[in-house]
């Protein structure tokens, strides 16, 4: 069966401000319908090589989660002005699963010049796969996080922003169908 949403956690790194960032969402998006949270981390696959990865077995599954999913929610980690290898190779590996997608991202970064790293990723799906993207994306760095918690209030107030409205998208979008 699948999740009216998808929270994805990109980050591969076990201390992850992106992933607390995840958590919140979908715990959010819990109170509102069927969400799913899926982790990277527990869905190892391999580098996107045009070939033989789409053969491993987490592809055709993470591929049916998004499909089946009327909205997702990226958490993405930012690294040297970019979103995470890890964050693209899903994206590769899954392809055509995001055709007409809702999507919102949620960046953590480790300072604040970063803001507008997340755009190249959004520009790809809305032209590659017609997405629809939330441009209410949170991006929230290093001081925003304090003992593996989110401890900005404004940044939870964001997330919960983020999460309304890619609600009220994702219903739209289902009304013209």
């Amino acid at each position: 069966m699948s999740a009216d949403y998808l929270v994805i956690s990109t980050s591969l790194n076990p201390g992850s401000n992106s992933r607390l960032m995840a958590v919140k969402a979908h715990e959010l998006l819990n109170k509102r319908g069927k969400a799913e949270y899926l982790d990277l981390k527990d869905y190892p696959m391999p580098a996107c090589d045009g070939d033989s990865a789409y053969a491993d077995p987490n592809v055709p599954v993470l591929s049916n989660k998004i499909k089946n999913a009327k909205m997702v929610l990226l958490a993405v980690p930012i690294y040297n002005y970019s979103f995470s290898a890890a964050a693209k190779n899903l994206i590769e590996l899954t392809g055509q699963a995001w055709n007409d997608k809702i999507v919102g991202f949620l960046c953590a970064a480790g300072g604040k010049s970063s803001y507008m790293s997340i755009m190249s990723l959004a520009n790809s799906l809305m032209l590659d796969f017609r997405c629809i993207i939330n441009p209410r994306f949170v991006y929230a760095d290093g001081s925003s996080f304090k003992n593996d918690a989110i401890y900005d209030h404004e940044i939870t107030k964001r997330i919960e922003d983020l999460v309304d409205t890619s609600v009220k998208l994702a219903g739209l979008s289902l009304s013209h169908k």
